[in-house]
């Protein structure tokens, strides 16, 4: 699945002296860890963000560029704050697959070309260059396990001294990533001849790991991710799905994007009586990676259940 034609907006990439102005949108890191030589980490999202400050604990300081769970991501404004932030990263944490480009501009125009960056989508080997891609490879524990590797190998480059506490860290939250992974797996069979609807296709690698299958009309949910209307024709044809026979199982949904259509679709799964399952593209304030993740688990092995 491509990422929609802007992705992530980046304003004019304003001067560094612009900080002052109002508005940011990004939080700034923070100027006593980075002058007392400490690690510098930025993410684009609170997901790999949250990822990193577990390996990196105390030694690392990490700003998340993306941490707002009720904003749409794609609405998100890089502006000179991100780009000052990126100028004193030691490493960089992003997806690719073109979800946040603009990490790639930003950190280009801040002339640090020596941050490590790793790109989560490079490291999944899902971008083959054939067909269309499905950025959204946080909702791929093995993927996420590749990351979780890369980041302990950049910092215990970056600060050798840390070395045995990022690897410690990471092989934790390995641990963690390995039980969501069990459990997926055996609800696999449970999953196998099912079927599922999404407004968007954030959770689909989880949902294909379950052995679901995603009968949405893909016009339906390429139209909901790029922000345009979805064609009548198109919109009816989902809505009938909720009239099959049998119907799926669950329509899982992106709680921070909608509108009339997306809203239209979720009341005509629920007058079915079919689960509605809401996912986020952002961690959700107050949580860590694997407790989100579990918790999404949770209530889809409900809905194969029920």
């Amino acid at each position: 699945m491509t990422a929609r034609p802007a992705p992530l907006r980046l304003l004019a990439l304003l001067p560094i002296a612009a900080l002052g102005l109002a508005g940011c949108s990004a939080a700034a890191p923070d100027d006593e860890a980075t002058d007392d030589g400490g690690i510098v980490l930025v993410a684009s999202t609170n997901v790999y963000g949250d990822l990193a400050e577990t390996i990196g604990g105390d030694r690392v300081e990490v700003t998340s560029l993306i941490d707002n769970p009720d904003q749409d991501p794609h609405e998100f404004e890089a502006d000179a704050r991100a780009q000052l932030a990126l100028s004193q990263a030691d490493v960089v944490v992003e997806n690719g697959g073109g979800y946040d480009d603009f990490i790639d501009t930003m950190l280009s125009a801040a002339d640090n070309g020596d941050a490590t960056v790793i790109n989560a989508v490079d490291l999944s080997g899902k971008d083959t260059g054939e067909g269309e891609l499905n950025e959204h490879v946080w909702y791929d524990y093995p993927t996420v396990g590749k990351v979780v590797d890369a980041i302990a190998d950049a910092l215990s480059e970056a600060d050798p001294d840390g070395a045995d506490t990022y690897r410690a860290n990471a092989d934790e939250l390995q641990d963690g990533l390995s039980a969501l992974e069990d459990r997926v797996a055996a609800l696999e069979p449970s999953g196998e001849g099912k079927t599922v609807t999404i407004t968007e296709p954030v959770p689909l690698y989880l949902l294909e790991a379950l052995g679901l299958e995603d009968v949405t009309p893909e016009e339906f949910s390429e139209a909901i991710e790029e922000d345009t209307d979805v064609p009548p024709a198109v919109l009816q044809e989902t809505l009938d799905l909720y009239s099959a026979d049998p119907k799926p199982i669950a329509l899982v949904q992106n709680e921070q994007t909608g509108g009339p259509q997306t809203d239209q679709v979720i009341a005509a799964a629920e007058a079915a009586g079919v689960t509605v399952i809401g996912v986020t593209e952002t961690l959700p304030a107050g949580t860590h990676y694997l407790d989100w993740q579990a918790g999404v688990v949770d209530e889809l092995e409900a809905a194969l259940q029920g």
